[in-house]
């Protein structure tokens, strides 16, 4: 199971998208990102951002730290906005944590500086979740200590807010064309060959364990086989979606425009730094 931690303070509300997470301080002294269980389509966004988050860490792609926040709607009496404050209540419980990362640049930052190995991986990664939300527009990247860090999976594993149109989702090619990697020349072939092998029945429950039970429907074992199984298709079903995924990185960006610096970073990062002065 994921580490579990409890809020002590709630500081301030990330005004960025429509779930309005929480900056929030737990009980281990650590300060994390919050989203909530009763935000935008609910636990299963938060079961898809655990799903996504951990497979990419046993991969060995970079991941914050994920932990289950319990959380009281006392902690939010101080905040002005009525909506904030309901949500807040209407999400006591346990909730998902992910690690703050403070000081962290935004993707546009140090984009060139991704190579083409580490960018083949995160596209097929990508790929195999069925991960919509890695455009140029809103990469979900940020840089933090000069080491790239993928966040923000909860669009991904789109087939289980659907479960009988799931089959269709197995052999569905990925749209790569607006992927905000696709300029770092990424080598697919070898994400391919590394990782392919790695995603096993065995690894995906391990990643499914860690979901906690109350976020899955009734049957809980039941509904874990069916995102291992779904996964597993979506891998078996490779000449399907594979060679459109190569010939979209080998054709490359073509020139798109990248966004003014700063333009995609979290507002909760505050304005970026002055060019040429790294985060601490």
């Amino acid at each position: 199971m994921l580490p579990a931690v409890t809020a002590t303070r709630y500081v301030t509300p990330l005004r960025e998208g429509g779930s309005l997470p929480g900056l929030m301080e737990a009980d281990d002294l650590g300060t994390y990102v919050v989203k909530w269980r009763a935000a935008g389509q609910g636990v299963k966004v938060l079961v898809a951002e655990v799903v996504c988050a951990e497979l990419a860490r046993a991969l060995d792609l970079p991941v914050p730290a994920l932990v289950t926040v319990d959380v009281v709607p006392e902690l939010g009496v101080g905040e002005p906005d009525v909506e904030v404050q309901e949500l807040l209540q209407r999400s006591a419980g346990r909730n998902l944590g992910l690690d703050y990362l403070p000081g962290a640049l935004d993707f546009e930052a140090g984009a060139d500086g991704v190579d083409p190995q580490l960018a083949g991986r995160v596209l097929w990664f990508d790929a195999l979740i069925g991960n919509v939300d890695r455009s140029w527009r809103n990469p979900n990247m940020l840089f933090w200590h000069g080491r790239l860090q993928l966040i923000d999976h909860g669009a991904a594993l789109t087939f289980h807010h659907h479960w009988p149109g799931a089959e269709a989702a197995v052999a569905r090619p990925y749209d790569a064309s607006a992927h905000a990697l696709l300029e770092c020349e990424p080598d697919v072939p070898a994400a391919d060959a590394a990782l392919a092998s790695r995603v096993t029945r065995s690894l995906l429950e391990n990643v499914l364990a860690q979901v906690p039970d109350e976020w899955l429907e009734d049957d809980d074992d039941a509904v874990r086989t069916r995102y291992v199984d779904q996964l597993l298709a979506r891998l078996a079903a490779r000449d399907a979606w594979l060679p459109p995924l190569v010939a979209a990185a080998e054709a490359g960006g073509g020139g798109r425009r990248r966004a003014p610096r700063g333009e995609n970073r979290p507002a909760w990062l505050g304005p970026p730094p002055p060019e040429g002065m790294t985060q601490r």
